[in-house]
């Protein structure tokens, strides 16, 4: 009968119930938000990688060709082409390249691939990278972010 009386008295206590509720409670509000700015920083990332590795292969087929390669040698194999993907290697962003008729420049665009129960980005929705290598960046409103999206 002693023994029934000490198990029953060693529960927790509402105060120490609602404690730790609370303590929880507290973590997760400052958890998630975190974790969604992580988020977006990864799949940030993924754009700037692609458009770094496409100015590169941009420079080694201008090298070989004396011009820029277009939209359609995006995904051709070199030599005649970038040998690259129109969506970024985690698939986050698919991947435009903009030519004059003349290749003598190019503009490569990354914007966002809407996904079920992903979180928009609104203040880095669209990425580009031009043939002199100027870096852009916008929000949904079209306003310049270069600097707070390609760090």
């Amino acid at each position: 009968m002693r023994s029934a009386r000490r198990a029953a008295g060693r529960g927790f206590t509402l105060s120490e119930v609602l404690t730790a509720i609370v303590v929880v409670v507290i973590v997760t509000a400052i958890a998630i938000p975190m974790w969604r700015n992580h988020q977006l920083r990864v799949r940030r990332s993924d754009a700037i990688a692609m458009l770094t590795v496409l100015q590169a292969e941009q420079d080694r087929y201008f090298g070989q060709h004396a011009r820029y390669a277009d939209a359609a040698a995006l995904v051709r194999k070199p030599p005649d082409g970038l040998g690259l993907k129109s969506r970024t290697a985690n698939g986050f962003y698919d991947i435009e390249l903009r030519t004059p008729d003349d290749n003598l420049a190019y503009s490569a665009i990354a914007r966002p691939i809407a996904r079920e129960g992903d979180a928009e980005d609104t203040r880095c929705v669209q990425f580009s990278i031009d043939h002199l290598g100027i870096r852009r960046a916008v929000d949904f409103t079209g306003r310049d972010r270069t600097g707070d999206c390609w760090r």
